[in-house]
C-alpha cells in the first residue's frame, strides 16, 4: 500500500526545520572576555578589570555623579545574563538597557534593571508603590535588586518587586545571578532565577537601545559585574 502525503505534512516539516534553524542562530554571546574593556566605553577613572569581573566605582573616595559603561552594540529583543555584587559602603547600581547616552553627560537615559537599594521614603513618594514601603521607617533600607527604573526619561520606577521575597532570595554581599529578558513590551527580570518583575510598557518609548553598567552617584562603593552573556531574539 502507497501513502500519499498531504501538503499539510510538507508545511509542518518546513516550519519546523525554520524553527530549528533560527534557534542555532540564537546563541549565547559573551560581551566580557574576563580580561580587557574591549568593546566596552566608559571614564577608565570609574571602570576597572579585577579578578575576571568589571568593577564599577571605588572605595578610595565617593562617587561625584553617576557613571556608565556602554556596550558599543545596539539590542532589541534580547536576553541577557550576568552576576553582580556591591562592595563598600554605597549601595546602587544597574543594567541599562534600550537606553542611550544624554548628551553631553556621564548619564544614559532608558531601562534599568536595579541593584542594591534606597531609602523607604522614596519608594512612599510613589503612589503606584508606595503600600510595598508601609511599615517600613522611612530612612530603612528598601531592596531594588530586579526592580525596573526608567533612567533620567520618565525617572521613576516602573516595577517594584515585593521587598520580603527579594530579601529572600538576595545572597548579600555576595554574587547575585541576574536576567533581563525584554521581547517588545514585555520586560522580565529574574533575580537568582526568581522572577521579580514583569512588567508590559503601555507607552511610546524606544524597544532598542544600548547597555551600559551603573556605578550610581554616593558614598564610596564598587559594583562588580562579570559573565556577561546575551541571546539576541
Amino acid at each position: 500500500m502507497r501513502y500519499q502525503l498531504s501538503s499539510t505534512f510538507y508545511y509542518c516539516l518546513f516550519v519546523l526545520l525554520i524553527s530549528f534553524s533560527c534557534q542555532e542562530k540564537a546563541e549565547n554571546v559573551s560581551l566580557f572576555d574576563g580580561q580587557s574593556l574591549q568593546g566596552w566605553e566608559g571614564d577608565p577613572a570609574f571602570f576597572t578589570v579585577k579578578e575576571g569581573a568589571i568593577v564599577a566605582g571605588r572605595l578610595v573616595a565617593s562617587i561625584p555623579r553617576n557613571e556608565f559603561l556602554v556596550y558599543d552594540k545596539v539590542y532589541g529583543d534580547f536576553e541577557l545574563q550576568l552576576k553582580a555584587k556591591l562592595v563598600g559602603p554605597g549601595d546602587n547600581g544597574g543594567v541599562q538597557f534600550r537606553s542611550q547616552r544624554v548628551e553631553g553627560s556621564s548619564e544614559m537615559y532608558g531601562y534599568q534593571a536595579d541593584i542594591g537599594y534606597i531609602n523607604a521614603s522614596w519608594v512612599k513618594g510613589f503612589e503606584d508603590f508606595s503600600d510595598l514601603a508601609q511599615g517600613m521607617e522611612d530612612d530603612a533600607q528598601f531592596p531594588l535588586w530586579g526592580a525596573l527604573y526608567d533612567e533620567s526619561r520618565r525617572k521613576k520606577p516602573l516595577a517594584l518587586g515585593d521587598p520580603a521575597e527579594v530579601m529572600q532570595n538576595l545572597h548579600q554581599g555576595e554574587w547575585n545571578d541576574l536576567k533581563i529578558r525584554a521581547e517588545g513590551n514585555r520586560i522580565r527580570i529574574w533575580l537568582n532565577e526568581v522572577l521579580i518583575t514583569d512588567y508590559e510598557e503601555t507607552e511610546d518609548v524606544a524597544k532598542s537601545g544600548y547597555l551600559g553598567l551603573q556605578v550610581h552617584s554616593g558614598p564610596p562603593l564598587e559594583v562588580w559585574y562579570k559573565d556577561i552573556y546575551i541571546q539576541e531574539l
